[in-house]
């Protein structure tokens, strides 16, 4: 099982087009302006968040940014904080990410939200950039998770191993 009690060390950066709406209706949307947000979490629990470069007092700002969905979201770095000078932990690679990625859209669930749902079963509060970053443990805890919502997951799984195998052949 997956150690909890600290969370990842890591740093993402999004540019947010702030989006508003003028007069009565929707019909009339207005561009606000643009701002970056960083959120960091660190290997103390502790969680930050800036806005153009100034710390905030709360994440509640920043996240409802890139929550607003008339805004427009563009990842621009992830960076991973490191804490010691330890040898890095071992990932599933694109490969795998690229399996675990074929089995979710077979479930039926579209691409975006592949990176939500693993963010869920880790207890990550901001969707991931990628699968293929994730270790051995967390891809099994993410699987856990894909299977028990979804329980054809590992019947589908199966499938696509054997015309994997069969091809191979």
């Amino acid at each position: 099982m997956q150690d909890r009690s600290t969370p990842r060390n890591i740093r993402r950066t999004w540019k947010v087009d702030l989006y508003g709406t003028w007069g009565d209706g929707p019909s009339a949307t207005v561009y606000l302006g643009s701002h970056t947000v960083t959120l960091c979490a660190d290997a103390s629990g502790a969680k930050t968040a800036e806005i153009d470069g100034e710390a905030q007092d709360s994440l509640e700002r920043a996240v409802g940014y890139l929550a607003d969905r008339d805004n427009t979201v563009t990842l621009l770095g992830e960076e991973r904080l490191t804490v010691s000078q330890s040898p890095p932990t071992p990932v599933i690679g694109k490969a795998r990410a690229c399996a675990l990625h074929k089995i979710m859209g077979l479930m039926g669930l579209p691409h975006a939200q592949h990176y939500a749902l693993s963010a869920a079963a880790l207890c990550e509060p901001w969707p991931l950039s990628t699968l293929a970053d994730l270790t051995e443990g967390e891809a099994k805890i993410v699987w856990g998770h894909l299977c028990r919502l979804y329980p054809k997951a590992r019947e589908v799984a199966a499938q696509l191993k054997g015309r994997q195998t069969q091809a191979a052949a």
